[in-house]
């Protein structure tokens, strides 16, 4: 439901202006019932000035007089032409001038340490575009050699609950989309799910007894040493005594 801009003076007004019950006034307003009784006690929105929703184009003087006239009558909110698609509309968030400096530290941390996100999913969380990221991501920025990764959540450019949806939406993707690309590719998060149901790696043997202390360098010195070439050689032309004797 579209609410009155200014709400709270709007119904310091209409508590002041009008006989409107405090439960029609609260329903268009957005408030609680008993916070406009406050209103009218006094004890609530102290110091305000009342809000003129008439003047405002947000009621007409008629249908103030219907909701006089019975009080369970719910008043409508006036037509603003001007308003239609506000609600809709899409882009990137409002970044305040004091944190765009700041948007090229985060895309940088976002592209490293989470190479999941897609760019639009980037570009919704810092408020920047797409070939701003692509910049960053190819390390043809302007200014590269003085961005350094940083936490978009430290430096305020948005919340630790909105990156997390975000990341959990991309594994989820990705989960969909099957498989774990190469390192080469840039490897793909896998959900934990993912990562119990997989084969165990393969490992080399660690448990043979006399290997673990018997080095490759070891076994090369050996085998290229002079006493053993000479060790194998006399075992070569050495018969045994049992030939001797005959």
């Amino acid at each position: 439901m579209a609410l009155p801009l200014m709400q709270k003076a709007t119904a310091v007004w209409l508590v002041e202006n009008t006989t409107l019950t405090f439960r029609q006034i609260a329903d268009f307003c957005g408030l609680h019932e008993l916070e406009v009784n406050g209103i009218a006690d006094g004890e609530v929105a102290q110091g305000i000035k009342g809000f003129d929703p008439i003047v405002n184009r947000q009621l007409t003087a008629e249908e103030i007089r219907r909701g006089e006239a019975d009080p369970g009558y719910r008043l409508r909110l006036m037509h603003n032409p001007a308003a239609e698609g506000e609600a809709k509309r899409k882009g990137p968030r409002y970044t305040p001038l004091s944190k765009r400096q700041d948007r090229p530290a985060a895309i940088a941390w976002l592209v490293k340490f989470h190479p999941e996100l897609s760019d639009g999913q980037i570009a919704k969380l810092v408020g920047t575009t797409k070939p701003t990221i692509e910049s960053i991501r190819d390390r043809t920025h302007w200014n590269i050699a003085n961005v350094a990764p940083v936490d978009p959540v430290a430096l305020g450019l948005c919340k630790q609950v909105e990156l997390d949806t975000a990341v959990a939406k991309a594994v989820r993707r990705t989960a969909g989309e099957g498989g774990v690309m190469s390192d080469a590719e840039r490897m793909k998060l896998v959900s934990t799910e993912q990562s119990l149901a997989m084969d165990p790696e393969p490992r080399l043997p660690s448990g043979i007894s006399g290997l673990e202390n018997f080095t490759l360098g070891e076994r090369k010195e050996e085998r290229s040493s002079p006493a053993a070439a000479k060790a194998d050689a006399e075992s070569l032309f050495t018969l045994p005594a049992d030939a001797d004797d005959e």
